[in-house]
């Protein structure tokens, strides 16, 4: 069977995130979805997304398909029902599919109506299969931190069972032994692990530097660093080569991104290649204890998390330098580059350069001869299809910038 994971209407709830990715290939938990999605079903998936991601994620098709939910987490039971699917039928839960099976030549649809297309293009009637097996899925930006500690749990055990972690030294403090797995090549010393509130989970090669203290649920993935003295409780998971410091609190980091010093980050989302000067700081909560408001970019306007604590969600190649104040509630687009004292706005459009007193345009050449430097600092290439990708997010994200957008 031939498996294709299809973003749906929740891809634009999750910009700047999916701006630079599909909806599947956020980290959520230990793993992106698409690796939650090729471990249970020991095959590799492709995608079905907007074109210019398509040359990057491209879309294989086949003679049988069945196109998955990328914003749906997996588990045993979903899998027996995916793969009961006969063609034309469709497992749906709360008025949205999970998957479909269709042998369709054609799988070019609009996200808001996957299912018609699928019924045109057959030229049969796709038949409703409901499920009520409970599972995590992904709706909206605050979802990736506020979910975060069921989605480490599962995916830990998915993971670990029947396997053996690594000894851990004993010049570390440790309690809960048994929640916590360390793969080959990490390296612990001097540090203090809690796992009595949720597992720890420490990947290939990832290393825990002295005096660090960290309370699970926390997952740190492969060749990444907690650096000496960092405190970090979760749920918390910090994505491969990245370097953290300094205090976390219920963040997610997906990857290649660095908070390499002191400062608090809290219940946040990190993209991919960013860069935290020291002494970064975000606050989380409101002096008043209101509910948080977050900028959509979907209905172009702030809107209520429900939530008294969300703190800074930023998308990727964004930085900023020493001692920036992000404000409750803050919303960075991708390659922004941001400095000056100050609380920064809520809402800092892609391609921004500058801080409190003004914003210009960062402009692309330079944007993309950065993003090959770092890029290259982790052994990647950034070839024409990331240059490709930023120039049309240049162009797509032109709106934003204007003075009356800047929050």
């Amino acid at each position: 069977m031939n498996y294709i994971l299809f973003d749906d209407t929740t891809r634009n709830n999750l910009f700047p995130l999916t701006f630079t990715r599909p909806v599947a290939d956020i980290r959520f938990g230990i793993l992106t979805i698409r690796e939650k999605w090729e471990m249970f079903l020991q095959t590799k998936t492709s995608t079905l997304t907007e074109n210019y991601l398509s040359i990057k994620y491209p879309i294989i098709k086949k003679e049988n398909n069945v196109l998955i939910n990328g914003s749906v987490c997996p588990n045993k039971q979903l899998i027996k029902q995916i793969k009961a699917l006969k063609p034309n039928q469709a497992l749906i839960h709360d008025n949205y599919i999970i998957a479909l099976y269709t042998t369709a030549d054609n799988t070019e649809y609009k996200e808001e109506n996957i299912k018609t297309e699928f019924v045109k293009d057959n030229s049969e009637i796709i038949e409703d299969i409901e499920t009520k097996i409970p599972h995590l899925k992904i709706n909206y930006l605050w979802d990736i931190f506020v979910k975060n500690e069921q989605a480490i749990i599962e995916d830990y055990d998915v993971i670990t069972k029947n396997r053996k972690s690594q000894t851990i030294s004993n010049t570390n403090k440790i309690i809960g032994n048994q929640n916590i797995f360390v793969e080959q090549g990490a390296k612990i010393e001097c540090a203090i692990l809690n796992a009595s509130e949720g597992p720890i989970y420490i990947g290939r090669d990832a290393e825990i530097m002295e005096s660090s203290t960290i309370r699970g649920p926390f997952a740190l993935c492969e060749h990444s660093v907690v650096k000496i003295g960092a405190k970090i409780y979760g749920p918390t998971t910090i994505g491969p080569y990245s370097k953290i410091g300094g205090e976390l609190n219920n963040s997610v980091i997906i990857g290649y991104s660095n908070k390499a010093h002191d400062g608090f980050i809290g219940n946040s989302v990190i993209g991919e290649w960013c860069n935290l000067g020291a002494g970064t700081n975000n606050s989380n909560l409101k002096n008043n204890y209101t509910d948080v408001k977050l900028w959509s970019y979907k209905k172009q306007k702030f809107v209520t998390t429900e939530l008294q604590f969300c703190g800074l969600i930023m998308g990727d190649h964004s930085k900023c330098g020493i001692n920036t104040m992000f404000n409750t509630g803050t919303v960075v687009g991708i390659n922004a580059n941001i400095y000056g004292s100050g609380f920064q706005k809520n809402f800092i459009p892609s391609f921004s350069w500058g801080g409190t007193d003004k914003f210009t345009t960062y402009n692309i050449n330079t944007a993309i001869n950065v993003a090959e430097k770092v890029f290259k600092r982790r052994n990647k290439i950034f070839d024409h299809i990331e240059k490709n990708i930023l120039k049309h997010l240049y162009d797509l994200t032109f709106k934003f910038r204007a003075d009356k957008i800047l929050y």
